[in-house]
C-alpha cells in the first residue's frame, strides 16, 4: 500500500522559515515526478512546486525565489524548504507522487498519489 506522510507544519511568524518533509512508503518514488500543493480555506487546490526524476525543478510565481523542492531517494523523501513566509503562505500543504512519470507536472490531476497534508500558518 503506498503512502505520502507529510510532517513539519506548523505556525510561525512572517519572514520566518519552515521545513516540511514528505515521507513515502510502499514503493519507491526514485523514478517518478513528486510535487507540493497547497490549498487555503475557501480557495481551489494550487500548484506551488515539483521536481521530476532528473532533480529539474519548476515553481509556481508566488514563491519562486523563497521556496525550494528537494529530494533525498535514499529515504524516498520530499522536502519544501519555506523561507520569507507571508501571511498568505497558510494553507494546507500537500505532497503529490506520479505513478511512472518522471517528467515534472503542474496540474493536480497528473498526479497519483497524495499525502494527508499539513498544515503550514503564517501569522503577520
Amino acid at each position: 500500500q503506498v503512502q505520502l506522510v507529510e510532517s513539519g507544519g506548523g505556525l510561525v511568524q512572517a519572514g520566518g522559515s519552515l521545513i516540511i518533509s514528505c515521507a513515502a512508503s510502499g514503493r519507491t518514488f526514485s523514478r517518478s515526478a513528486m510535487g507540493w500543493f497547497r490549498q487555503a480555506p475557501g480557495k481551489e487546490r494550487e500548484f506551488v512546486a515539483t521536481i521530476g526524476a532528473s532533480g529539474s525543478t519548476y515553481y509556481a510565481d508566488s514563491v519562486k525565489g523563497r521556496f525550494t523542492i528537494s529530494r533525498d531517494n535514499a529515504k524516498n523523501t520530499l522536502y519544501l524548504q519555506m523561507t520569507s513566509l507571508k501571511p498568505e503562505d497558510t494553507a494546507v500543504y500537500y505532497c503529490a507522487a506520479r505513478q511512472y512519470g518522471t517528467a515534472y507536472r503542474i496540474r493536480w490531476n497528473e498526479y497519483d498519489y497524495w499525502g494527508q497534508g499539513t498544515q503550514v500558518a503564517v501569522s503577520s
